[in-house]
């Protein structure tokens, strides 16, 4: 289960808050106990909501051609914590929380540099980035869809 947490961790670096959404989702499903933890709110009533909120939100500014890089350090901290936290929520439902998070924060680097080398050459490739980032947000939904429907 916990490579469950690498994966997770790979998608908060493609898209940093498809990846909490997911676990919010999957909490709040009774899919991953974080009830007593310090996670807890993610399975509370309204956090998938806001959560896919501001998961839609980046989905539509990551098409904006001002948005800074993945790579910038404010951008590549945000994704980390987001494979952290994520990875931490996955590790709680085995038994081992502080490795499912150090898993999600390497998922996260990875996801961050491999996703920006991917996208780079996809746009190269296709002749726009819009569809190179298109390709990406869905390789990014489904491999968190996978996760939760493996938990």
């Amino acid at each position: 289960m916990l490579v469950l947490a690498l994966v997770l961790g790979i998608v908060a670096g493609l898209r940093a808050m498809i990846a909490p959404t997911a676990i919010a989702w999957a909490a709040s499903m009774s899919l991953i106990p974080l009830q007593g933890t310090w996670l807890a709110f993610l399975g509370w009533r309204f956090t998938p909501w806001v959560l896919s909120i501001l998961a839609v939100a980046e989905l539509v500014t990551d098409q904006l051609p001002s948005t800074p890089s993945r790579t910038v350090p404010v951008q590549f901290g945000v994704r980390i914590v987001s494979g952290a936290v994520s990875g931490a929520a996955i590790g709680y439902a085995s038994g081992s929380p502080l490795f499912g998070m150090v898993l999600g924060i390497i998922g996260a680097v990875l996801g961050t540099l491999g996703g920006a080398r991917l996208r780079a050459r996809l746009a190269a490739s296709l002749g726009s980035d819009r569809s190179a980032a298109s390709i990406e947000d869905a390789l990014a939904i489904g491999l968190a869809v996978l996760v939760v429907a493996l938990l």
